[in-house]
């Protein structure tokens, strides 16, 4: 599934601004995600819309994997994001504590995680996620 939005729709990491104010030109590769929390959304909006190569692209090649599946018949509904740590303009690394709420197979759910990034060659990229 990819799923097209319109730049003025509402962007689906919650931030309350329209997708070109927010995640659609990261998505693009028209910028960089200016920090960890910036990239965290960005790649929430990717699964919200069946975006792979963004999440691809956004994941630390040590731990990214070879290939990746979606569940198309998943859908993203809600981000809340928690604790940030780090993750700045300035900084090298960061976390991001989130939960995304979703509905699968017609029943509600939500993921918790706390994700690790770090900056190579200039861009946060996605290191990894401790989910209960």
């Amino acid at each position: 599934m990819s799923t097209t939005l319109d730049d003025d729709a509402r962007c689906p990491c919650g931030t309350g601004l329209t997708l070109a104010e927010c995640c659609g030109s990261i998505l693009r590769g028209e910028r960089r995600a200016p920090t960890a929390e910036a990239l965290m959304r960005s790649r929430f909006t990717a699964f919200a819309v069946g975006d792979r190569n963004h999440l691809l692209r956004s994941w630390h090649p040590d731990t990214r994997p070879a290939d990746l599946g979606l569940d198309d018949s998943m859908r993203w509904l809600r981000l809340d994001v928690e604790s940030v740590s780090g993750g700045g303009p300035f900084d090298t690394t960061g976390t991001v504590e989130f939960t995304a709420f979703y509905r699968a197979e017609g029943r509600r759910g939500q993921m918790h995680e706390l994700s690790t990034f770090t900056r190579l060659d200039g861009s946060w990229v996605y290191v990894d996620g401790a989910v209960d």
